[in-house]
């Protein structure tokens, strides 16, 4: 509260009522959210979907009627081009993969935003295209980003081999895979690698 009793401006924003679930205000609501994040379909189904249950709740709309007009959004949103799965999981793959996420952990996170497996399986099809070796690729990023293996100085490795081997291990490379990359003596050892020539 400030000195005149009042909540903060901060206070105010977070008690605002929610506004009514209409056509207009969930079509607004959608394009905002667009203009900031990408999304696949299915999660913007669920931010919306959000929406219209704290309308539900606070207005007495029917949530029903609010997952119609939510279905009609995306449907149409889809059929304009605002919307398109496959581009979003083409995108987001080649996004995570060069901060160093594994296969599994690209496909994990596209099913977690509603990505049908489909389009998964083209995405890091597409993906495989353009890099020889994914997985390696992936880990070398991630030990530079996290500065493991030679990316470490050289008289913390030893102390520390174990725990950068957990690191990659956890973002689901294979122990081979991390073994290789956590042992190589020099960076310019990993460039040689994902260049095929180690």
């Amino acid at each position: 509260m400030d000195k005149s009793g009042r909540g903060s401006e901060g206070d105010e924003r977070r008690r605002r009522a929610p506004r009514k679930a209409t056509e207009t205000s969930l079509t607004n609501a959608a394009l905002f959210y667009l203009q900031r994040f990408a999304s696949s379909s299915e999660n913007l189904r669920r931010v919306l979907l959000r929406r219209v249950a704290r309308s539900a709740r606070h207005h007495g709309t029917d949530p029903a009627e609010g997952a119609a007009l939510v279905d009609a959004i995306v449907a149409r949103f889809e059929q304009n081009g605002l919307l398109d799965d496959q581009t979003y999981a083409e995108a987001r793959a080649r996004s995570l993969h060069r901060r160093g996420a594994s296969t599994r952990m690209i496909r994990a996170g596209l099913r977690q935003k509603g990505v049908a497996d489909d389009a998964i399986d083209r995405a890091l099809a597409a993906l495989a295209e353009d890099t020889e070796d994914l997985e390696l690729a992936a880990a070398v990023a991630l030990a530079r980003r996290r500065r493991l293996g030679p990316h470490r100085a050289a008289a913390q490795r030893e102390s520390h081999r174990e725990r950068d081997l957990a690191t990659l291990a956890r973002a689901g490379f294979s122990y081979d895979i991390a073994r290789r990359v956590i042992e190589a003596e020099t960076v310019a050892d990993l460039d040689a690698m994902l260049s095929g020539e180690g």
